[in-house]
C-alpha cells in the first residue's frame, strides 16, 4: 500500500505502518495533552499503541488461519481505522472462509481473557455499554476495547469479518457470486443504518459508512469478475497490441516507452523472445527515484511473475494474478512464445462490455461474436 513503511516482519508477513496512522497517533497525543497534560498524553499514546498491537495480533490470526489452506499473506498495513491483511486470494470453500474470518475475532477474545486472568482487568456490562467510561486501569480499558473489536468486526458487512462469514454461510446453499451479491447488499443496508446514526452527533460513523459501502461494492465487483471469467479463456481478454523491453534496456528507455503508449506493464524478453520478467509503471518510478535512469531493466524488473497459456481459463489466470500480486501477466502460446499480456484493466473492461452486451441481448439484441465465450453459440 502506498504511503506506508515497513516496521517489522513476522513469519514472512511484513507489518507496515501507514503515514496516516502516525498523524493519528500525534493527534491523540495532542488531544490528551490538552485534556490532562504530559502524563495524560503519554498514557493516551501508550494505550493506542497497545490497542493497535491487538489489531496486529487480530490480523495475524487471519494470516495463521489462511496459511492452513495454503494462502499466503504478503503484508499487514496499520491504518487509523484498523489493520488490513492482504491475502493473495480468498478461500474458495465456505467453511475455509468462515475459519479464516473468525480467526481474527477469536484472537481478540483470547487477549481479553488473558488480560482478565493475568492482568487483573475487570470487564463489566456497564463498561461494555460505555467503553472505557468506568474503567479503572489501562488493562481493563484494553480488555473492554478488544471485546468491542470483536463485536465491530462481526458486523455482517464487507469488508468486516462478519460480512465474510455471512457470504460463506449463504454460499453453502447458493452459488458464490450470488452469495456475494446478497451479502454485499446486506452490508450496504447496514452501512446506511450506521450512517443514519452518525447524523446524530458522531461523525466517525460517517467515515465507517464510507469504508463499509466501498468495501461491499468492491467485493461485489470481484465476484462479478469471477463469474464472467469462469466461462472465458485468456485469449478472450488478453492485449495483443503491446510493446516489450529487452533485459539490457535502461529505465530511461522504459519511461520513454511508457510515455509513448497507454501501456503500463511491459514484458521483458531475451534475445529469442523468452519471457524473463515484467516491469510495471510503479517499478519504473521507484527505480528512477532511487537508482537513476541508466539502471538496467533486468535489475529492477519482477522476476517471479508467472506466465499463463492463451488457452487457459480466465478464472485460473485471474487467481494467478491475485496470488502473484502482479497487475499484469505475460501470455504465451503452446511454444512458450509471448503472444499477449493480461491486465486487470483490460479484464475489467471486458467484464463491463459483456455486461452491457448481455443486457442488450435481453432487450432483443445480439451479442457480437468477439464477446461470446468459446463454444457458446448465439442464443
Amino acid at each position: 500500500m502506498r504511503w506506508s513503511v515497513k516496521i517489522a516482519r513476522v513469519a514472512g508477513t511484513e507489518i507496515r505502518l501507514h503515514i496516516t496512522f502516525l498523524l493519528f497517533l500525534g493527534w491523540i497525543g495532542v488531544a490528551y495533552y490538552h485534556a490532562g497534560g504530559l502524563e495524560a498524553a503519554l498514557r493516551g499514546v501508550v494505550f493506542i499503541t497497545l490497542l493497535f498491537s491487538s489489531v496486529v495480533l487480530h490480523e495475524l490470526g487471519h494470516v495463521a488461519a489462511a496459511r492452513q489452506f495454503g494462502i499466503q499473506t504478503p503484508d499487514i498495513t496499520l491504518l487509523p481505522i484498523g489493520g488490513v491483511a492482504r491475502l493473495r486470494r480468498m478461500p474458495t470453500k465456505p467453511l475455509q472462509e468462515i475459519a479464516v474470518a473468525l480467526a481474527g475475532p477469536a484472537v481478540n477474545v483470547l487477549i481479553a481473557v488473558l488480560l482478565v486472568l493475568l492482568g487483573g482487568a475487570r470487564v463489566t456490562l456497564g463498561e461494555l455499554l460505555i467503553p472505557a467510561a468506568g474503567a479503572q486501569t489501562m488493562w481493563t480499558r484494553l480488555a473492554t476495547v478488544n471485546l468491542w473489536l470483536v463485536l465491530f468486526n462481526l458486523i455482517p458487512a464487507f469488508p468486516m469479518d462478519g460480512g465474510r462469514v455471512l457470504r460463506a454461510l449463504i454460499a453453502l446453499r447458493a452459488p458464490y457470486t450470488r452469495a456475494t451479491r446478497i451479502a454485499a447488499g446486506i452490508g450496504q443496508v447496514f452501512a446506511f443504518l450506521i450512517g443514519f446514526l452518525g447524523l446524530f452527533g458522531n461523525p466517525m460513523l460517517i467515515f465507517i459508512v464510507l469504508f463499509l459501502y466501498l468495501g461491499a461494492s468492491q467485493e461485489a465487483a470481484v465476484a462479478s469478475l469471477k463469474d464472467v471469467s469462469e466461462w472465458l479463456s485468456v485469449s478472450d481478454a488478453m492485449v495483443t497490441d503491446f510493446s516489450v523491453l529487452s533485459s539490457e534496456s535502461t529505465v530511461a528507455e522504459a519511461i520513454n516507452a511508457l510515455l509513448r503508449k497507454s501501456q503500463h506493464e511491459f514484458p521483458v524478453v531475451d534475445g529469442v523472445g523468452r519471457v524473463l520478467g515484467m516491469l510495471t509503471r510503479d517499478d519504473m518510478i521507484r527505480a528512477l527515484q532511487t537508482l537513476g535512469p541508466d539502471t538496467r531493466v533486468a535489475d529492477v524488473m519482477r522476476h517471479d511473475v508467472p506466465v499463463v497459456a492463451q488457452n487457459a481459463s480466465l478464472e485460473d489466470a485471474f487467481e494467478s494474478m491475485q496470488e502473484s500480486g502482479s497487475p499484469a501477466l505475460p501470455v504465451v502460446d503452446s511454444r512458450r512464445r509471448l503472444v499477449g499480456i493480461l491486465t486487470l484493466e483490460n479484464v475489467g473492461e471486458l467484464m463491463m462490455i459483456r455486461t452491457v452486451a448481455r443486457a442488450s441481448r435481453n432487450l432483443g439484441g445480439r451479442i457480437p461474436a468477439a464477446l461470446r465465450p468459446h463454444g457458446v453459440p448465439q442464443a
